[in-house]
């Protein structure tokens, strides 16, 4: 698993944003596989996610994640749920010790959250769609219904894919610009003609910036370029794979 600085600093949280080693899933799923959404065994998914609540203090049933769907939607949990009643989600935010939330990601940017002084912590998932639409503010705004403060707010963004791999179409780019001029200074030029490459990591921090967020961590790593620590979506289509693994990124306030 790794780690961000900023967030290990805090007294009372705990979070992972985990890799692909370490757990029981063969083949494309190797070994850490926590997305229930794939065609892994359900057993070995399971399985990995109970070495990841391990790892996190919390019990097996309270290592949270929603169904995803590339939206701005926040959930604030307050109980653990069945993995058959996820809402429809693409971030949480809580106050109750014990309980991990978290994100699945294969690809997409996982952005993890915490106010120490409020103990108020969160969980995004920010896909260019999400992140275009305003997940990142609406779990800020989450967090502060919940007693944050912004400016006390640590976020920390883990492996995502980076620029150099992310190559997008004109439409996207035209999405983007028209949505904010500025958003420009976030595309370089492809090898392809009229296509980009996109930086993901550069858009979210300044999204997180924007939101009044002081303290932002990145940690670097690009999911595409290292496939022996990380899945990658992108990376499995062009292997022409039948299906990808899922990382989960979690955080929880110590009980």
């Amino acid at each position: 698993m790794l780690r961000a600085a900023s967030l290990t600093s805090l007294p009372g949280i705990r979070h992972a944003f985990f890799t692909r080693h370490g757990g029981v899933s063969n083949g494309v799923y190797a070994s850490l596989n926590g997305g229930v959404g794939s065609n892994d065994a359900p057993g070995h998914v399971a399985e990995n996610r109970a070495l990841m609540a391990a790892a996190l203090g919390v019990r097996p049933e309270n290592l949270l994640t929603a169904y995803q769907i590339h939206s701005s939607d926040v959930v604030t949990v307050e109980r653990p749920w069945a993995l058959d009643a996820r809402p429809r989600a693409d971030a949480m935010v809580t106050r109750v010790p014990g309980l991990a939330i978290g994100v699945s990601t294969a690809d997409c940017g996982p952005i993890l959250f915490a106010d120490a002084v409020a103990n108020v912590v969160g969980a995004a998932h920010a896909g260019w769609r999400g992140a275009l639409t305003g997940v990142i503010e609406a779990t800020v705004a989450a967090m502060e219904r919940c007693g944050a403060d912004r400016h006390n707010i640590v976020a920390a963004a883990g492996p995502m894919i980076r620029q150099p791999n992310y190559e997008v179409g004109p439409e996207f780019v035209a999405r983007f610009v028209a949505d904010d001029g500025a958003n420009e200074r976030f595309f370089s030029p492809a090898a392809r003609a009229g296509h980009a490459m996109f930086d993901l990591a550069g858009y979210i921090a300044a999204r997180l910036a924007a939101a009044g967020i002081r303290r932002i961590e990145d940690t670097g790593q690009c999911t595409y370029a290292d496939g022996t620590t990380f899945f990658s979506y992108r990376r499995s289509v062009h292997r022409k794979e039948a299906d990808y693994g899922r990382h989960i990124s979690a955080i929880a306030l110590l009980e």
